[in-house]
């Protein structure tokens, strides 16, 4: 049976005028499984919460794999005296280095802090950011840039470098509009531009920016509203289209090196597969789809595998025992590297709390636990 240990690290009552009247809430612990007394590696995941936008909840969760116990809310108790806490709408969290770096869209920063202990070391303020990964010594981090609005006259987007070091923006680079994830790959940065605000005329490339120059040198036409852009073993790159909520459905394409001697890439397959969001594990992408139905008058929901070798369908049912009924609104999901186990969050109604869910590599859920609201994207926390 589940139960409940409450842990009071600190207790206290901010001498800073925002936090005056305002209680830290203490991180809470939840026991999930009997630990097996093993090493392993990673040895826990991290979970950020979005939180509602505008209502400043975004918060940080942990599992810890070898002892078994699930962590609510570290952020706000391992820095008590940060105003505001960690800030609002949570769009991103990646580990480089001994560092824990969390995208903040609404709070226009990337908040940075120490992997192990989540003690604050510092923040980058980038407006409107969005997505952020590393390459030799830099974080690059997209961005919408201007006002989150709606306007079909909005500005293009940018990347920004980020020397991790001294935390300095060192180069700043336009791409396309409104750039959502991205991926390094051979001296590159692909960016995935969705063109959000700007809707119904959504943007429909990738632009491809030289890492040195920190230039853009040119887009590769994709499809409208891309979201999700991930690289697999063998070089080539899984990109996610929206598309445009009228005739034009959610796809998957994938990009792979040209014939010709620039060996530039290209758009090679278009799968007629939904796609919400995406995790690469091996030879296997995992993806899930929410995804309207005309046919049947409304949404359907998809959990599958494709085989990126040969870039077929192999399921539509990675949850083999029905439990997917119990989700109302997945959200997220991640690999176990080790153990192969299955991470899917369900945002629930998106404004109250989420539930984060675990599956075995064969689809039988393991555990559910409650996270914090609208539950989005994990990373693993290696040993060392």
């Amino acid at each position: 049976m589940k139960y409940y240990r409450y842990i009071l690290l600190w207790l206290v009552i901010a001498t800073v005028a925002c936090r005056t009247d305002e209680v830290i809430v203490p991180t809470e612990y939840e026991q999930l499984f009997t630990p097996s007394g093993e090493e392993c590696d990673p040895v826990g995941m991290y979970l950020l919460n979005e939180g509602n936008m505008g209502s400043n909840k975004a918060s940080i969760d942990y599992i810890n794999f070898e002892e078994g116990y699930y962590a609510r809310n570290l952020y706000a108790e391992r820095n008590p005296t940060v105003i505001k806490e960690l800030g609002d709408v949570g769009n991103d969290i990646q580990l480089y280095g001994n560092r824990l770096y969390v995208v903040l869209n609404s709070s226009h920063k990337v908040e940075v802090v120490d992997a192990r202990t989540l003690v604050r070391i510092g923040q980058v303020d980038i407006p409107n950011c969005r997505y952020i990964q590393f390459d030799k010594g830099n974080a690059y981090v997209t961005a919408y840039v201007g006002p989150i609005s709606i306007d079909p006259h909005a500005q293009l987007g940018a990347v920004y470098r980020v020397d991790t070091a001294s935390l300095a923006i060192t180069a700043q680079c336009t791409v396309g509009y409104q750039p959502d994830e991205l991926v390094i790959h051979d001296g590159y940065i692909y960016v995935a531009n969705s063109g959000g605000y700007r809707k119904p005329n959504y943007d429909t490339t990738v632009s491809v920016v030289d890492i040195e120059a920190m230039k853009q040198v040119r887009k590769i036409a994709v499809a409208p509203n891309l979201h999700r852009i991930r690289k697999d073993a063998y070089g080539k790159l899984w990109v996610s289209s929206r598309g445009d909520e009228a005739s034009i459905p959610s796809r998957l394409l994938v990009l792979e090196p040209s014939e010709g001697a620039s060996r530039e890439m290209v758009v090679t397959d278009t799968l007629d597969i939904p796609c919400s969001d995406m995790y690469i594990h091996g030879d296997s992408l995992y993806f899930y789809s929410n995804a309207w139905s005309d046919k049947l008058e409304q949404n359907v929901v998809t959990y599958g595998i494709v085989d990126v070798r040969t870039k077929q369908l192999i399921t539509e049912h990675f949850i083999t025992d029905g439990s997917e009924k119990y989700i109302e609104k997945p959200y997220g999901i991640a690999v176990n590297p080790a153990t192969g186990d299955i991470f899917v969050t369900d945002a629930k109604n998106y404004v109250s709390s989420g539930v984060l869910h675990c599956y075995s590599s064969d689809g039988v859920k393991k555990w559910s636990v409650r996270a914090g609201d609208i539950p989005a994207h994990m990373v693993f926390l290696n040993r060392e």
